[in-house]
């Protein structure tokens, strides 16, 4: 069991900036075999945002509350996946071939492309987030957070690692992912998650069934997509994809839960 939470906290200190123990023994070996736990590393900064929203939310107005949780999502992961999708769009966005796609990527300035996708991205979290009815935010902002994590592993799991620098970020995770370990971290992320989909009777249950099956439907064709273009592009995976996969789910998880609960509140 000691190990398993030490695996949690090398997932938690390589996905945010949340302080972490350090440790005198460390095993280059921990990063990879980590990579079961990054579900449920969404599971925690999905909290945080949500408990950053409930408190914020006593005293300010839903759009304000909405874009100072978004701003603390960015400080808790350092713009991690945020800067991997910007990256990623520079890269599609700008490059011809394989190689042009992997040099624009690796460039750590951010073009045209990265920036316009930033903003649209965050625009488009921040207006579907205001959208969504109370009762169901905390339930679908963490298992967006959840969901596209794990959609990002599977990325991990199927496809190939194409860099061959051994000083990438994402280079330790290459492989490290078998469809066991995929299972069950989409296993565990779920049970985290269970709580919310129960807790309290916010929603009827068949409306909470309805939204999470849309967004897992959404945000799985979403991630299949992604990788079946990124195979075609470049033969594989960077962690700039990686985090692409991570912000494109996230967005789709949150659009579909709005779509259903949002129409039936709408209606109501």
């Amino acid at each position: 069991m000691h190990r398993q939470i030490v695996l949690f906290l090398v997932a938690t200190q390589f996905l945010t900036r949340l302080p972490t123990p350090a440790w005198e023994s460390f095993q280059p070996s921990w990063l990879s075999q980590s990579a079961r736990y990054f579900p449920l590393v969404g599971v925690l900064v999905g909290g945080i945002n949500v408990g950053i929203w409930w408190l914020l939310g006593h005293w300010l107005p839903p759009a304000v509350t909405v874009g100072l949780m978004l701003a603390v999502s960015l400080l808790v992961t350092g713009a991690f996946h945020e800067d991997g999708f910007a990256d990623t769009c520079d890269g599609f966005g700008g490059g011809t071939t394989r190689d042009r796609i992997l040099a624009i990527m690796k460039d750590s300035r951010v073009g045209a492309y990265g920036a316009i996708a930033i903003c649209v991205m965050l625009g488009l979290k921040w207006a579907t987030c205001v959208a969504i009815p109370a009762t169901a935010f905390p339930l679908m902002v963490i298992g967006a957070h959840m969901f596209s994590r794990w959609c990002a592993c599977g990325l991990i799991w199927r496809l190939r690692y194409v860099r061959g620098d051994e000083d990438a970020k994402a280079r330790p995770l290459a492989d490290s992912i078998g469809g066991r370990d995929w299972a069950l971290s989409g296993a565990l992320g779920a049970l985290a998650v269970s709580p919310f989909a129960l807790a309290g009777n916010l929603m009827p249950n068949a409306l909470v069934f309805r939204a999470l099956a849309a967004a897992v439907g959404v945000s799985a064709v979403t991630a299949v997509v992604l990788a079946r273009y990124f195979r075609k592009r470049i033969g594989g995976y960077t962690g700039d994809c990686l985090g692409a996969v991570q912000q494109l789910t996230e967005l789709g998880f949150l659009l579909a839960a709005l779509a259903v609960v949002g129409s039936v509140h709408h209606t109501g």
